[in-house]
């Protein structure tokens, strides 16, 4: 393959590695990579019980596998997808049962998996995790509540909420919602976090309080105010964790969205302020720091971390705050993690439990916290170290994108399909598709760079371009496709014509002519000098991938790194002034760039980054499309015209 080096624009930032997890030795990889691995390792299908003991669907195991997938989301390693399968399908039965689960105990520590039943019927469609995982959205349609609406911690808590429980119930809560368009959920999710911030928060520290009981009548509980009487650490981060995550699925106009971004700011303000000067790190009771018996605990301290790192990259929060998450995972590393050869990583300093009441009474004072003992690799602490690592690593790239939005056209391809319920929903190209299909995972990739994705579901104005900064265009739709598509007409193309000129950057992704209209979507390409040719190349038959296969050399301005990258069934390009080739393959044009006005064009013959050949399931281990696709997103933002 030869990459054309005619190309002038300047990358801003160095070429991304390729995908590491395949090749780097391990002392070279990644911390969430390397810790990852040890966790697979150590607990094979997700079970960390001794053999024999009672195995049971449990929050623990959730924290673990909520780790794992962000290091799959990471890297594309199919590895860490299987882990989270297999585990999870240990406890759901093909009829989207959960046999070990009980309703009754109404326990919201049992939500939190339900977030990968979630994954596992994005990414297969099987409707029997979606049937799993509408048993535990019915539990919470059920759950006991205080008088003021609050979930009850559990059936034999009653009127007690705990911060522990929001991260349990709400991002679950949230995900299901959007995923299966309750809008309504939204307005309870909100009352939710806002109950615990009226009635544990300090006015004092800033702190919340561990739990909180309406009737006043735990022993635990203060008589006047109804909380417990210590800030204990991972409470606080439980809390802190669950707005991060919630916060992704709310509706943009949602007015809750901006009452969490609140709740959160303060959250920060308070953690930040709470932070060992030392060490970087945080008290198991987070305002005690020179108390006798108090000791730094690392899942709280990771949780922060985490917390503080995705709020700065998600635009949550001020810069100001990667700073502080820095110091926290150089305090994880420098104490709470050893390392031998190869992936032998395990976290030290994980205080096994905290809760309130039962039996033995758990009082919340402040001898019951510090009398807790601290355990090495205990799974939640190894989840929240996956997480905080994970972020730690975004981080690095996250400056490029920060402010900026990428906009999915959901109009020129505009495909339905019926979900589990039957509701017609998008799906083809899209950001929330997680199946084959979909853009889920490249639109990990934008976010990772600390942009912003939306989607655009009617035709392209230059008013609506130009809340955007990039602009992206997939295989439009043909009747065979789409009975009543919508086709490029004149009027669009001088829009985003206009857009461009101005400064915008439009990535054109076509497909073969049998799967997409070429002759309309060239009446915009022509535009820039680029027209895409009624031909077909790339057919492949069945698995033979080799037939698809492209080597890219690297050393060019969008690809540094040699790739291995496959494209199946495509068209060709031809190029004019001011359009330039930039990649070929057997003497056709692939990829083709233009600049235009003070905007960029980049123009490309097949949707490749679709989940389908970049998460790793599929392809073999050489190709390397989600490597590739990291360096091409890069490029892209770099050619935004950066601000004053």
């Amino acid at each position: 393959m030869k990459i054309d080096s005619s190309l002038a624009f300047v990358v801003l930032l160095a070429g991304m590695a390729g995908n590491t997890c395949f090749a780097a030795p391990a002392e070279e990889r990644p911390w969430s990579e390397r810790a990852a691995n040890a966790a697979i390792e150590r607990w094979p299908d997700g079970r960390f019980v001794p053999a024999g003991a009672r195995w049971a669907w449990n929050y623990e195991l959730g924290t673990l596998l909520e780790g794992v997938d962000a290091v799959w989301l990471n890297t594309a390693d199919p590895r860490y997808y299987n882990y989270i399968k297999s585990s999870v399908d240990r406890f759901s039965g093909p009829d989207g049962s959960i046999p070990t689960w009980k309703v009754e105990e109404y326990q919201l520590d049992n939500i939190l998996l339900g977030r990968q039943l979630l994954l596992l019927y994005g990414v297969t469609q099987d409707q029997r995790y979606a049937k799993a995982a509408t048993l535990l959205y019915q539990q919470l349609m059920h759950q006991p509540r205080t008088p003021s609406g609050g979930f009850w911690h559990q059936q034999r808590y009653p009127n007690q909420m705990w911060l522990d429980g929001l991260y349990m119930a709400e991002p679950f809560y949230a995900e299901y919602a959007s995923t299966f368009h309750h809008a309504d959920a939204f307005n309870d999710i909100t009352h939710q976090f806002v109950l615990m911030d009226e009635h544990a928060r300090d006015p004092r520290t800033g702190l919340l309080y561990h739990g909180w009981d309406e009737s006043k009548q735990e022993r635990w509980a203060d008589k006047q105010t109804g909380v417990s009487s210590q800030f204990w650490a991972r409470a606080m981060g439980w809390y802190m964790m669950a707005l991060v995550d919630t916060l992704p699925y709310y509706p943009e106009l949602d007015a809750g969205r901006k009452e969490l971004v609140t709740l959160l700011e303060r959250d920060a303000a308070a953690v930040a302020r709470y932070q060992d000067g030392a060490t970087g790190l945080w008290y198991q009771v987070l305002d005690q720091a020179g108390a006798k018996g108090n000791y730094l605990e690392s899942p709280a301290s990771c949780m922060f971390v985490y917390a503080l790192a995705k709020g700065v990259r998600q635009g949550y929060l001020p810069q100001s705050y990667l700073a502080t998450a820095d110091r926290g995972y150089k305090g994880i590393l420098d104490h709470f993690i050893e390392a031998g050869p190869g992936d032998s990583v395990s976290l030290t300093g994980t205080v096994k439990v905290g809760s309130l009441g039962g039996d033995p009474y758990r009082d919340g004072s402040y001898s019951y916290y510090i009398g807790e003992k601290t355990v090495t690799n205990d799974p939640k602490g190894v989840g929240a170290f996956l997480l905080a690592s994970a972020e730690i690593e975004n981080a690095q790239n996250a400056k490029l994108g920060r402010g900026e939005t990428v906009l999915l056209d959901a109009w020129f391809n505009s495909q339905k399909r019926p979900d589990a319920f039957g509701r017609q929903v998008y799906f083809h190209y899209k950001w929330d598709d997680m199946s084959n299909s979909g853009y889920s995972l490249l639109g990990h990739i934008f976010r990772k760079f600390g942009a912003e994705t939306k989607t655009i579901y009617t035709a392209p104005t230059l008013a609506a371009l130009r809340q955007a900064q990039v602009y992206i265009i997939v295989s439009p739709d043909i009747p065979a496709k789409n009975p009543n598509p919508h086709y490029v007409l004149p009027e669009d193309a001088a829009q985003i014509e206009a857009w461009v000129k101005a400064g915008g950057v439009l990535v054109i992704m076509e497909n073969d002519p049998g799967n997409a209209d070429l002759d309309h979507l060239n009446l915009l390409a022509e535009r820039f000098g680029i027209h895409y040719n009624n031909v077909l190349r790339h057919q492949v038959d069945g698995n033979k991938f080799e037939m698809g296969r492209i080597a890219v050399d690297g050393g060019g301005p969008i690809f540094r790194d040699p790739h291995t990258i496959y494209m199946k069934e495509i068209c060709t390009i031809s190029v004019k002034s001011p359009a330039i080739s930039v990649l070929r393959d057997r003497g056709d044009i692939l990829m083709a760039t233009a600049k235009y006005g003070k905007g960029t064009v980049f123009a490309t013959v097949d949707p490749w980054l679709y989940n389908e050949y970049i998460d790793g399931r599929k392809l073999p281990a050489e190709y390397d499309n989600y490597a590739a696709g990291k360096e091409l997103v890069r490029w892209v933002l770099a050619q935004i015209p950066r601000r004053p």
